[in-house]
């Protein structure tokens, strides 16, 4: 069980860490919400005056957990579930047409 955990940790993190490189090379602002649990999406990206709250998921086949599906029913605001570096840049820069400007 323990091992099972670790690995899928281990692939979680690789898969944020390429999408947090990613967002950063390209002037965006990265916070990590993932500690923050019960459902809390993984990043807050601030990039030209807008927030955008990303899920990552390993790939696109995974599901939200019952406390993400919670979450995401109960904020009031945006809130985009991703699993690549290109779908986490698209998330923000839809936000940036809907508000920019």
């Amino acid at each position: 069980k323990n091992g099972d955990q670790m690995i899928r940790a281990a692939r979680t993190d690789e898969n944020q860490r390429t999408i947090v490189e990613f967002l950063r090379k390209h002037h965006m602002e990265v916070q990590h919400l993932h500690s923050v649990g019960k459902g809390c999406p993984d990043l807050l990206v601030g990039y030209k005056g807008v927030n955008v709250l990303l899920e990552i998921k390993r790939d696109e086949t995974k599901k939200l957990t019952p406390d993400q599906v919670i979450w995401h029913h109960n904020w009031r605001g945006q809130v985009a579930t991703v699993a690549t570096a290109l779908q986490a840049y698209e998330a923000v820069m839809e936000q940036i047409r809907k508000f920019r400007i």
